[in-house]
């Protein structure tokens, strides 16, 4: 492809501060650069406690363990997510009632939430997709009203912001990746947000495989054991050199994403509308993260027609999530075609365009090919 979906650019000191872990000899978890980043996150966003993990899917494992998620209980998720959304509570027995998500901003739709709630809701996950927040003071609302615990899926949305307030500091936890996909990265890895003091000890707990050595690292006790369920959880120092440098550099970072995003929205909005294609949506009140840039076309035969010519040109253009109301699991579950009809009619249609830091110097060349393309 001579214009690859996603392409990893260093920005900072990368590098350096991976060779400066090694050199430290502490490359396991919990190191010098582990800190430095739980410290950035925890002050930049004014939250009590901030873990980095080896993926967002661990950060969910870890929200479900904390949430005391017992079989039967059941979460709230929206259909079109990834599935690690899912998969990190029906690990623990959880049972999955699909929300459909909103037309316009494809987030969950805080419209139809109050219908699903049952006496059995134990969770409720909203999904910030491509870094616009869901309308969190509906949802929070809510769930305050039905006692839920709230989750927030915050893979796309890190330093987004709806009304102003950071995304991820709403519900009683939240998750982040840094994916090599995501706009700040450490190849793999992810981090656990806890808004709520009270849930700091157990969460280092289960983030040290069930054991509160934690504690006896910073002196608090003379020895530690095995008090909970826990799994491992912490990523290498090395990845975590990797993130802070990128964390340094995340104004820049979002300053290049943006000047994409609105690069892409400027010169397809004309093409867009004479072509009966919609471009993302973003409300007023929300900050988005210039997460990605997709195109919503009007069948799923033109998308098909698109991403043949497009990828005949040497660009790596990808649809996204696939319902998973509709699919083998989630027939298992008794759900199937039909129960999420926003979410199976946008899979259908939506494009997403290459995007990562460095692109603009080839954007030209990816809007002419589109702008080519006649429905």
């Amino acid at each position: 492809m001579k214009i690859p979906f996603n392409k990893v650019h260093l920005q900072g000191k990368e590098l350096e501060y991976a060779a400066e872990a090694v050199k430290k000899f502490h490359i396991s978890g919990d190191g010098y650069f582990t800190k430095k980043c739980s410290d950035l996150l925890e002050t930049t966003l004014n939250i009590p406690r901030a873990l980095l993990t080896t993926s967002c899917t661990h950060a969910l494992e870890m929200s479900a363990i904390l949430a005391n998620v017992q079989p039967g209980d059941e979460v709230i998720i929206p259909s079109f997510t990834f599935v690690s959304t899912v998969n990190a509570f029906i690990l623990r027995g959880a049972v999955p009632v699909f929300i459909d998500v909103r037309p316009d901003t494809l987030n969950l739709d805080e419209t139809q939430l109050e219908k699903l709630i049952t006496d059995k809701t134990k969770i409720i996950v909203p999904v910030h997709y491509a870094g616009v927040g869901c309308e969190m003071d509906t949802i929070m609302k809510i769930a305050n009203k039905h006692n839920i615990i709230v989750v927030e899926d915050n893979a796309h949305g890190l330093f987004g912001k709806y009304n102003e307030r950071y995304l991820g500091t709403f519900g009683d936890f939240s998750t982040n990746s840094f994916h090599e996909t995501k706009n700040f990265t450490s190849g793999e890895g992810g981090a656990l947000i806890i808004n709520d003091s009270e849930h700091i000890e157990r969460s280092e707990i289960i983030r040290e495989k069930g054991t509160n050595r934690t504690a006896f690292y910073r002196g608090e006790i003379d020895k530690y054991g095995w008090v909970d369920l826990g799994s491992s959880y912490l990523p290498s120092d090395i990845l975590a050199g990797f993130l802070y440098a990128q964390l340094e550099k995340r104004k820049e970072i979002q300053l290049k994403r943006k000047t994409i995003w609105e690069y892409y929205y400027k010169n397809l909005s004309s093409w867009a509308k004479d072509n009966s294609i919609s471009l993302p949506y973003v409300p007023e009140h929300c900050e988005q993260t210039y997460h990605m840039f997709y195109m919503l076309f009007p069948s799923l035969s033109i998308r098909a027609k698109f991403l043949k010519m497009i990828r005949g040109r040497g660009i790596n253009c990808v649809f996204h999530y696939l319902p998973l109301n509709d699919s083998i699991m989630g027939n298992k579950y008794n759900w199937g075609k039909g129960d999420c009809p926003v979410t199976e009619d946008v899979s259908d249609r939506l494009v997403r365009l290459p995007f990562y830091n460095n692109l603009l110097p080839k954007i030209n060349y990816v809007i002419d090919n589109i702008i080519n393309f006649r429905v």
